[in-house]
């Protein structure tokens, strides 16, 4: 499985972004990674198989939206409000093959292929 993110930019804070992330083959739970300069990468937002449930961690809630369309196998990253504290490498992820609809996993470990990452930078 290839990854392919893009969409990320130098915006000011309070714009809005919106990462893509295409694969050739997309029949899996899609994740949204993030590392900022000297911190590891952190979980932002996950996205089941088939679109139904979808989870963030409590610094995106509210402001960024995961969605995807299995159509044309890409997942995007909707971030709205952005904040400098947003600012790092935005990585897209597939999950390990999981018979299970619904599964939406938030530990790095439970991801088989990343994509190369696309940097977004938010100034003040």
């Amino acid at each position: 499985v290839q990854l392919q993110a893009s969409g990320g930019g130098l915006v000011q804070a309070g714009d809005s972004l919106r990462l893509s992330c295409t694969a050739f083959a997309l029949d899996r739970a899609m994740g949204w990674f993030r590392q900022a300069p000297g911190k590891e990468r952190e979980f932002v937002a996950v996205i089941s198989r088939r679109g139904g449930v979808t989870s963030y961690s409590d610094s995106v809630k509210g402001r960024f939206t995961i969605s995807r369309d299995n159509a044309k196998n890409t997942v995007y990253l909707q971030m709205n409000t952005l904040a400098p504290e947003d600012t790092g490498v935005y990585y897209c992820a597939a999950a390990y093959a999981n018979p299970r609809t619904f599964c939406t996993p938030v530990e790095k470990t439970s991801y088989a292929y990343w994509g190369q990452g696309t940097q977004v930078t938010v100034s003040s």
